[in-house]
């Protein structure tokens, strides 16, 4: 089992409706793998945070296996390597949601929760989710630096600022100031494609993190 939601109260219940097409996928994941979490994915990290990562969603055989943000997949060996170099967490990551790694000052809000097929969630599925995003962000008072890993991220932290797309356009270390006052800081995401084609290398990656240290 993954750890408990540091943001209880404004997570999507277990059989979430809202999305047929990733019902559907989670109800066929649930036979074919009934001992995975298969559910939509909870927040992870420092309540207290100042930073706040914006991921897609949750991978196959990461976090809608595992139950936890970037664990089990290969996403997260990137992303807690980094996170632990630069004193955002503390621990050990082992690929699994029992392990040590505990975040400290940052937390981890996926734009959509549940797992979409082929890790691409249509339109009106980023849109149907946005409100738990939303309401994870509300509860967030200290967080005034966000991350966007990927442009789905991206356009989910500029729309709930109310900011405007055309005016926030996405590249990596792009830097924008939101309508609510917090900074957004966009990233590449660190997912295998992006790592094995050399669109993200760990010194961009870190670049991303080190200035988000500079804006705390």
């Amino acid at each position: 089992m993954p750890p408990g939601s540091p943001l209880p109260d404004v997570e999507a219940p277990r059989d979430c409706p809202l999305c047929p097409r990733l019902v559907a996928f989670r109800a066929a994941l649930r036979t074919a793998h009934p001992d995975w979490w298969n559910a939509p994915v909870p927040a992870f990290g420092d309540p207290a945070a100042w930073l706040a990562i914006v991921g897609l969603a949750p991978g196959m055989w990461g976090a809608n296996r595992t139950g936890r943000p970037f664990t089990g997949d290969h996403a997260g060996h990137l992303l807690y390597a980094t996170l632990l170099k630069f004193g955002l967490a503390t621990g050990a990551y082992e690929e699994r949601p029992d392990d040590s790694l505990c975040l400290t000052g940052c937390i981890i809000l996926n734009s959509v929760k549940c797992l979409p097929s082929q890790n691409r969630p249509l339109p009106a599925e980023i849109a149907t989710c946005r409100p738990y995003y939303e309401a994870a962000l509300a509860r967030l008072p200290n967080v005034r630096v966000l991350v966007a890993l990927g442009q789905i991220a991206h356009g989910s932290a500029v729309r709930t600022s109310g900011g405007r797309l055309a005016a926030c356009r996405f590249g990596h270390l792009a830097e924008h100031r939101l309508p609510d006052g917090r900074m957004l800081i966009d990233s590449y995401h660190c997912s295998r494609y992006n790592q094995n084609t050399g669109r993200l290398t760990p010194d961009m990656f870190e670049a991303v993190f080190a200035r988000a240290l500079m804006l705390k």
